[in-house]
């Protein structure tokens, strides 16, 4: 369910943005938003798998490993269900890189519309 609702939303966003005006100084429109879904979406779909949370389990000497260490001293030996670690494990498991794209194409969205909105002001101001 929360997988279908972030797909809405980006999709949304993404049609929201073709009907924005392009410039010859800016990136802004639709190719501009794209590219920065894109390398959002990119970054965050290797996140989990780079960290150390693989469909095979958590990878040894990773920041997984380190964050499952400190997990289970922090909790008198054992990891907690439901815990930071076993959510993060869990994704990394069930193929959440899809998840996270999307959460990473909607954070390259926001960051690009705050860039837009910053030239914009500064264009103003002179």
């Amino acid at each position: 369910m929360r997988q279908k609702v972030v797909s809405l939303v980006l999709c949304y966003l993404l049609l929201n943005t073709c009907g924005c005006e392009e410039t010859e100084e800016s990136d802004s429109g639709f190719w501009g938003t794209l590219t920065y879904m894109a390398v959002g979406g990119g970054l965050m779909a290797t996140a989990l798998p780079a960290l150390g949370f693989t469909s095979t389990g958590i990878a040894a000497n990773s920041v997984a490993a380190s964050l499952m260490s400190w997990s289970a001293v922090a909790n008198g030996g054992g990891v907690p269900a439901g815990g930071l670690v076993a959510m993060l494990q869990s994704l990394g498991a069930n193929g959440g890189s899809a998840l996270m794209a999307k959460i990473g194409a909607l954070l390259g969205y926001t960051v690009h519309k705050q860039i837009e909105s910053r030239g914009k002001e500064r264009a103003d101001e002179e």
